[in-house]
């Protein structure tokens, strides 16, 4: 499985290179949503920057979304950075009168909880847009390009795509930020052949076990152990990722819709296999994108060529940072 990717997170990516509209009003209803909800929702840095510069009055107030959003969480990271201060003092004040183990373990927890609300802070405040800021994870939200209309569309939806009939508590239990591709007969059925799209990719990232990865077995008492590791396409490019999305009820548990999607999965190159991953991802090629984005449900067969006649770069992989 694709456990996370680094993607096109902007989608003036997308209308410089695709001439794509924007669904700037799925755009703004995400951003009001966020600054209004009580559980997190997460956007990449990236998809923020591209309302940095507004032109419209819809962009303006995303922007304005984004700096309180930015102001609250700045809030809640001085207070942290405050409460964390006072804790590493307390427990240095009592060490030198007195070495006991919660004061070991206070000073230690705390020194690191500042550390990582200055990171925090940092990162909150920083202007110049760096690589990660395009990361996404299940249940992160990213720029998908659509067919709607007769024209192309991008539009933010989830990573990890809610189906018919499931709630906010029980797709924590299924995986389905990927769409593999023996599933579409089943639990794809009525998004393959109907709900198609793209993300753009230029990494991804998996989950494997260090053994499989160093292409042996467990040796004699040996736990196994989990490794990260980053796979780019060689040659270097960005990747057409054919998705299945579907239009889904419900920000966390209440009524509304939004869109949400999986990224197709089928069985991988050599490369990947030999790393110790058993899925990869679907890149198209670019000829293949108008014929992908206008699906015809009576002719599944033209679909599965389309992923068949694949973009097949060979991808190198190393330990991720």
């Amino acid at each position: 499985m694709c456990y996370s990717a680094q993607v096109w997170t902007s989608y003036r990516s997308y209308v410089r290179e695709w001439g794509v509209d924007i669904s700037i009003k799925e755009y703004l209803k995400l951003y009001r949503f966020r600054e209004a909800a009580a559980s997190k929702v997460y956007i990449p840095k990236g998809m923020d920057a591209a309302f940095v510069e507004p032109t419209t009055a819809e962009e303006r107030e995303i922007k304005s979304l984004i700096d309180q959003y930015n102001f609250d969480q700045a809030k809640i990271l001085e207070a942290e950075l405050f409460k964390q201060t006072k804790r590493k003092a307390d427990a240095e004040r009592t060490l030198q009168t007195k070495t006991t183990k919660k004061a070991r373990e206070d000073k230690r927890i705390a020194g690191d909880k500042i550390e990582g609300a200055k990171d925090k802070l940092a990162d909150l405040h920083r202007t110049e847009t760096k690589a990660g800021d395009g990361r996404i994870f299940p249940f992160w939200w990213a720029p998908v390009m659509v067919m709607e209309g007769g024209k192309l569309v991008v539009k933010p939806m989830r990573y990890h795509c809610r189906l018919d009939g499931w709630h906010a508590a029980m797709e924590k239990d299924y995986g389905t930020y990927n769409a593999r591709r023996d599933s579409f007969g089943g639990t794809w059925k009525k998004q393959f052949g109907y709900q198609h799209g793209i993300m753009v990719v230029n990494r991804f990232y998996e989950n494997v076990a260090r053994h499989d990865m160093e292409g042996r077995p467990l040796r004699p008492g040996e736990k196994k152990e989990n490794v990260r590791l980053e796979f780019n396409p060689n040659p270097a490019h960005d990747m057409l990722v054919a998705c299945l999305w579907h239009r889904s009820r419900g920000f966390g548990e209440e009524l509304d819709e939004f869109y949400s999607f999986a990224a197709i999965t089928d069985e991988p190159p050599a490369e990947v296999a030999a790393a110790g991953h058993d899925r990869c991802i679907v890149p198209i090629k670019p000829q293949n994108v108008e014929a992908w984005l206008n699906p015809d449900p009576n002719n599944l067969a033209a679909m599965q060529a389309i992923l068949d006649d694949r973009d097949r770069p060979y991808y190198e992989h190393r330990l991720a940072a």
